[in-house]
């Protein structure tokens, strides 16, 4: 069983006992979250897709960590000029677990 569901404006394929990052949420670590976007469900064969989501249909979850992902560095430079910047960025990251889908 599986399920396509919008978690902080992004679409990720979840099953039960999978761990995932997606952008940071607000919830404290060890709390539980509920998502109600959910736009398609698979059982057993049967699929069911919503138009554009599945009514009385969550997605339960529980939050395990906040991190920050790897640094991108962003350096801009133009040639013979002298102008050089250089910038770096760690994207906030929540780690999740998947606890059950409903429907």
């Amino acid at each position: 069983m599986y399920a396509i569901v919008t978690i902080a404006g992004q679409q990720f394929k979840v099953a039960e006992g999978q761990n995932l990052f997606v952008h940071r949420l607000e919830a404290p670590i060890g709390g539980s979250v509920t998502f109600d976007h959910v736009q398609m469900i698979e059982r057993e064969g049967n699929v069911t897709v919503g138009a554009p989501t599945i009514p009385h249909a969550s997605v339960r979850a529980t939050v395990l960590a906040h991190e920050q992902g790897d640094k991108v560095i962003v350096f801009k430079k133009k040639r013979r000029k002298g102008y050089r910047k250089k910038n770096g960025h760690r994207q906030q990251f929540t780690r999740i677990s998947i606890e059950g889908i409903t429907a």
